[in-house]
């Protein structure tokens, strides 16, 4: 326990330092504060931009900012200097996965401040203040997969150049295909594939009761997939 709060707090350390990964963090939410305050459109449906960039939330900064954390440290040695101090593979990795979910789940906490906690009509449900405790507990499960990627990722690649390149194609299938599917019924039907996909539906409804038997058979398999990628990543290549 005490190597993995050593790995989270030099993650903290390092999130000032390195303003790629920061800004993966910090986009999102100010985006979402600034858009559902400044745009208002005559019949735009409620927390309009808060479903949408919370959905590019979920596929877009745990993805990068796990591969990426990972891929530079093997690239300049740092995760051989840690396994020598007896810091071992799983602890290394339970740090830095709790690490990234949990400043998400920080973003995703300033992103529901958004969700009024009067009722609210939307197209097929009503808001209250239970949604914001149904948001989290989305945004949660999506954080989770997504680390599971990038941490597939980060331990696949051999630094940070072909992380970038494995992780761009992954992050924009995640990221946009639901965000394109609300224009265009063929992207639709192969984008509810991705757990984002099954996930933007919830968030739709903003309630978890709304998930039903396909939504969580979906997720459930993306979740089990990623976790073999990653299952097979380490075995393949390791940390070191």
């Amino acid at each position: 326990m005490r190597n993995i709060i050593v790995i989270i707090k030099k993650q903290l350390q390092d999130t000032f330092k390195n303003k790629t990964i920061l800004i993966q963090f910090v986009m999102f939410p100010l985006l979402t504060i600034v858009m559902e305050n400044a745009v208002n459109i005559e019949g735009m449906e409620p927390l309009f931009f808060t479903k949408l960039f919370s959905t590019m939330f979920m596929g877009m900064a745990p993805l990068t900012a796990t591969a990426g954390i990972i891929a530079e440290e093997k690239e300049k040695d740092t995760l051989r200097v840690l396994m020598m101090a007896n810091v071992k593979p799983w602890q290394y990795l339970i740090g830095i996965a709790t690490y990234v979910w949990t400043i998400c789940m920080i973003g995703a906490g300033v992103m529901s401040t958004t969700i009024p906690s009067s009722l609210v009509k939307t197209s097929s449900a009503q808001i209250s203040e239970s949604a914001v405790a149904s948001y989290l507990s989305i945004m949660a499960i999506g954080f989770v997969i997504s680390t599971l990627a990038g941490a597939a990722i980060g331990v696949f690649a051999k630094n940070q150049m072909t992380a970038t390149s494995l992780t761009v194609p992954v992050m924009l299938i995640l990221s946009f295909a639901p965000m394109l599917s609300m224009f265009n019924d063929k992207i639709e039907k192969v984008a509810r594939a991705f757990f984002t996909q099954q996930l933007k539906i919830t968030l739709d409804e903003m309630a978890l009761a709304s998930v039903n038997a396909t939504n969580a058979v979906i997720i459930a398999a993306n979740a089990v997939l990623f976790t073999a990628l990653f299952v097979f990543a380490y075995q393949r290549k390791g940390l070191e």
